[in-house]
């Protein structure tokens, strides 16, 4: 009997070329947006676990990342799914403005060099 574990086959790199070839670029950018999204309310302490994983300073990143991504991908997608979008981040800009114990000035809160200052 051998001792070494059985190993995973390799990843097929051409098939996964071809199924990220079939996935619309709207659908790419929505969802690297949502991850982004996810990953702020991580960071905030807005999920379930609270403050267990908050980090202010990585969700300023992720924020500050996502609206980046909305305001160079606005002409890109539709207004459909554009729009929730930005109304989640604003709701995360909130958030953050709200969490921090020393608020950024209007404009300097995270991704508001794309949206325009952000007021609770």
């Amino acid at each position: 009997m051998s001792d070494t574990p059985p190993q995973s086959p390799a990843p097929d790199f051409d098939e996964m070329t071809r199924d990220i070839a079939e996935v619309p670029a709207v659908e790419v950018i929505v969802t690297v947006a949502v991850n982004l999204m996810s990953a702020a309310a991580v960071k905030l302490g807005l999920t379930e676990e609270g403050d267990a994983y908050k980090d202010l300073d990585e969700a300023r990143k992720l924020v500050h990342a996502l609206a980046g991504l909305l305001d160079a991908s606005a002409t890109e997608i539709s207004s459909f799914h554009a729009a929730p979008l930005r109304d989640g981040l604003k709701s995360l800009q909130l958030a953050f403005r709200e969490a921090s114990l020393v608020p950024d000035e209007p404009g300097q809160g995270p991704g508001e060099k794309y949206t325009g200052p952000i007021y609770g």
